[in-house]
């Protein structure tokens, strides 16, 4: 089986180093034909070539694997192989969050298709998860911890008791952030991702955004305010659906210390689901890197070659959004005055401490639409401001 991969970054040198150093008799079927890069890059590899013209015109070429990232050109070249009937593999979760049903809608009508395990939990085998569950159950929630970065600065902060910019910069240098770290720490990686995996837990369109708080305003004494209350800070991935109902958030919360979630250490990924019959469902192990990202992208080729099953996503179900559905007590820093926190979240407002210098409020328990809300307009006010939910548990 001829493969075509498209950028040979990070994850694309990842899957081109398992394909040429083939170590079983499954991956020594694969030979990699072409990779496509930028016109400066072709000397960097004999197979490189700078047009796609070149990959969709060469009929032995059987898979593409898309590695390129962002939107564009990776939605139009993700189309065009689809249509010239080859088979497509992403890791792409920026684009797949966007176009996913018609990508499936495409591959269904060209009799091929197009699997994307690596977009969700790198390594893990997540994707498969969900779909196999869902053949039985029907699946209520996901949530867990979804970003291996935002995940290693949380937990060495800790660790290192560091200030936020000082292990950001630690991460950067180990390879685990960009040197615009934007999606990570803003939580947009796990936004996206937490699309593509409720579309698939619960057979539906996600309805709108999801409303997103990330960790960029963490401070050390909110990691040590924590501590003090024998609770960990994760950024956390949350979605529920009850029958035709869906709610879904990104946002720091509060665990205690002896939950599962909270010992996930490093940057490592848990991804949780919760079915009718099987219960709760937890994944653990890399959720980014390299080989872990190639390793998934590489698996789904050789379920290709196998011609192993593989559900294509039909939405059968039209989601209503219900904010009423994640409601939880939060906790919000700010150098606000107590009148003007009281002005803005009225009698939701429960209580206020001091901690080391930093005053944390506590809401009574309240729907997450409204306080991530009421968090923009707090920002506007005090741009510095953190908060995070109490995650109940079981909740």
């Amino acid at each position: 089986m001829k493969v075509a991969i498209l950028g040979y970054g990070t994850v694309g040198s990842g899957v081109g180093e398992i394909i040429m150093n083939a170590a079983t008799a499954d991956v020594k079927e694969l030979n990699v034909s072409h990779i496509l890069e930028r016109s400066e890059n072709l000397h960097r590899h004999p197979l490189m070539c700078d047009d796609i013209q070149t990959i969709l015109q060469d009929k032995s070429v059987d898979v593409v694997v898309e590695t390129l990232g962002g939107i564009e050109p990776a939605h139009t070249f993700i189309i065009a192989a689809l249509k010239a009937g080859k088979h497509v593999v992403s890791a792409n979760k920026a684009v797949i969050a966007v176009y996913l049903k018609e990508f499936h809608e495409y591959a269904q009508a060209h009799g091929v298709k197009f699997l994307y395990e690596a977009s969700c939990g790198g390594g893990i085998p997540w994707i498969h998860g969900l779909s196999n569950a869902k053949r039985i159950d029907e699946i209520d929630e996901i949530h867990g911890i979804f970003n291996g970065t935002s995940n290693y600065i949380l937990d060495h902060m800790g660790k290192e008791h560091q200030p936020f910019d000082v292990i950001l910069h630690q991460a950067q240098e180990l390879g685990y952030a960009e040197k615009d770290p934007g999606a990570d720490i803003d939580g947009i990686d796990i936004q996206n991702k937490l699309k593509i995996s409720s579309a698939i837990a619960f057979d539906c369109d996600v309805p709108q955004d999801i409303p997103t708080f990330g960790i960029r305003n963490i401070r050390r004494e909110d990691i040590e305010y924590a501590d003090s209350l024998h609770q960990k800070i994760k950024l956390i991935a949350d979605a529920r659906r009850k029958e035709d109902h869906f709610y879904g958030i990104v946002e720091p919360q509060l665990l205690d210390e002896g939950s599962i979630e909270a010992s996930i250490n490093e940057n490592l990924n848990l991804t949780c689901l919760h079915g009718t019959t099987i219960g709760p469902l937890m994944f653990y192990g890399q959720g980014a890197g390299k080989l872990p990202t190639a390793n998934a992208i590489v698996q789904d080729i050789i379920d290709i070659q196998k011609q192993c099953p593989t559900a294509a996503f039909t939405p059968k179900v039209e989601m209503h959004y219900d904010s009423a559905l994640i409601e939880h007590a939060y906790v919000i820093r700010s150098n606000l005055e107590e009148a003007a926190m009281k002005e803005i979240l009225g009698d939701d407002l429960k209580q206020c401490c001091a901690f080391r210098g930093m005053i944390y409020y506590q809401t009574k328990k309240i729907s997450a639409y409204w306080m991530h809300d009421k968090m923009k307009e707090i920002l506007t006010q005090d741009k510095d401001a953190f908060m995070m939910g109490i995650r109940e548990v079981n909740a």
